[in-house]
């Protein structure tokens, strides 16, 4: 027989969770959602279970805690998620609190076997299942009945068609060194890390039987629509990096919003690609940033900007504000300073799909950092670096604005640990000249173009920056011209 049995998939419900599975959950399936307390376990059960409830996909959820099942469910309906028409129709609730109390194991089994078949459900939730082990007898006998249990379990419920959820306060060791696990198709581990004053929620796929499931752990939030994942996930290939597919030589070129900068560029900005402004605080950076977006709207392109540590209200002058307010220019920002990349990844690009914006700021990565986890803060290259390669498959072009100490005064402007992340680099100083402070700018490099290797002097005005035509002299000396830098890489 050559035919392969194909598996149907369940879809959860909980935004990125399905990416990780793999598509979703297997059809029939006996799962595993393990983790400390408070991790959110029972959100997720309850999450899953409201997206997939319906009059031909019946839910029955069994609670084995100390609380009856009504306080459960009065934090439950908080969530948006949750329907209460659902409840007593499509989805019951069953308390084994007393069947618990005689610490025997088979009149658990037989009363689960009488709820499923009275009530005929495809989804069976046990919540927590580590309640029912731990009224077992204690030593060698008491994890014989516990394996029999499981193993009876997992057989009757395949056999009335049904996907099980068992929920267990379990940690890492303690799930290892069970026997469910080898009955489990399906295993999700859940955990929230403390570090200094941040918490961050974790969850990882330990197991998924035949299907190919995505590894690692990756963050998620509990809001008032209840779980959201935010899966550790690079874009897919470009077309320009398709066998086959032909490679565009000569991306069409875009304003920057300073003339003098576009003649250094040869031309503009190569459509797509992201440019990093580095220099020290007062330098222009957010003032470029913002001629950036505004150069934007003039050509009919929206924009959005991510911003961080000065708000919108101090941001812009009055023509920023109004680029904003009528909805050309889009803001993303956020006061929580517990926040991952992967958050910030996931609203700027939904903010991007919500749009249509073809132009990014992000102002700055000084700032970045200090509004992540302590624990998120050594994933900022890596989460960097999954932004601007997903805002370079949408065919995005992306300003980014980092700071330098002021007292740098050679000409390595570029930050080692994120230079390399973007196409170009603009390098941005002031310089004493004459008892006077200047401002000095150049090109440090521009992937795949030439580009020019003055170092020109520009003034901060009403209209934005403007750059001197020449290179500047200082003292009748063309100032810091680096004739080696003639082209990108």
């Amino acid at each position: 027989m050559s035919d392969k049995v194909s598996l149907g998939k369940l879809a959860t419900g909980v935004p990125g969770l399905d990416i990780l599975l793999g598509g979703g959950l297997n059809e029939f399936s006996f799962n595993l959602i393990t983790g400390a307390p408070g991790c959110g376990k029972t959100t997720l059960a309850h999450q899953i279970m409201f997206s997939l409830a319906a009059p031909d996909c019946r839910a029955l959820f069994f609670t084995v805690l100390g609380e009856p099942p009504l306080k459960m469910l009065r934090y439950q309906q908080q969530y948006s998620f949750f329907d209460m028409e659902k409840v007593g129709t499509v989805i019951r609730y069953v308390n084994l609190a007393a069947d618990l109390r005689a610490g025997d194991y088979s009149g658990v089994l037989e009363r689960i076997t009488r709820e499923v078949e009275d009530f005929a459900p495809s989804l069976v939730f046990v919540d927590s299942f580590r309640s029912v082990i731990q009224t077992g007898k204690p030593g060698i006998e008491g994890m014989n009945d516990l394996q029999f249990f499981v193993q009876e379990l997992g057989t009757r419920m395949t056999s009335w068609m049904a996907t099980t959820f068992l929920i267990g306060e379990y940690q890492h060791s303690e799930v290892e060194a069970n026997p469910i696990t080898t009955v489990a198709d399906g295993m999700v581990s859940m955990s929230q890390l403390h570090d200094h004053n941040a918490v961050v929620r974790k969850i990882r796929v330990v197991k998924m039987r035949g299907q190919a499931h995505m590894s690692g752990s990756h963050t998620f939030r509990i809001s008032d629509d209840g779980l959201q994942v935010f899966p550790r996930l690079l874009p897919p290939l470009a077309a320009d990096r398709i066998p086959g597919v032909p490679v565009d030589r000569e991306p069409r070129r875009i304003p920057t919003g300073a003339a003098g900068l576009d003649d250094m560029l040869h031309g503009g900005l190569p459509q797509g690609h992201s440019l990093l402004a580095v220099g020290p605080t007062g330098c222009g950076k957010t003032i470029l940033g913002s001629s950036f977006l505004r150069a934007g709207v003039e050509l009919g392109e929206k924009g959005v900007m991510l911003c961080f540590e000065k708000g919108t209200a101090r941001l812009r002058n009055a023509e920023f504000a109004e680029l904003v307010q009528s909805g050309n220019v889009s803001v993303v920002e956020s006061r929580l300073i517990d926040l991952t990349v992967e958050e910030f990844e996931h609203e700027l690009l939904a903010t991007i799909e919500r749009t249509g914006a073809r132009r990014v700021v992000i102002d700055s990565l000084s700032e970045f950092s200090l509004y992540l986890a302590p624990e998120c803060r050594r994933d900022l290259r890596e989460g960097v670096f999954r932004i601007l390669s997903s805002l370079a498959k949408r065919g995005v072009s992306a300003l980014v604005t980092a700071g330098l100490e002021d007292g740098a005064t050679d000409m390595n402007h570029a930050r080692a640990d994120m230079a390399y992340l973007t196409d170009a680099i603009v390098a941005m100083r002031y310089a004493e000249v004459d008892g006077v402070v200047k401002r000095f700018i150049s090109v440090v490099k521009v992937r795949g173009s030439s580009h020019s290797s003055d170092v020109r002097e520009y003034r901060i005005t009403d209209s934005g920056i403007e750059i001197e035509p020449i290179p500047a002299m200082v003292n009748g000396v063309l100032y810091g011209r680096v004739d080696s830098v003639t082209s990108g890489k």
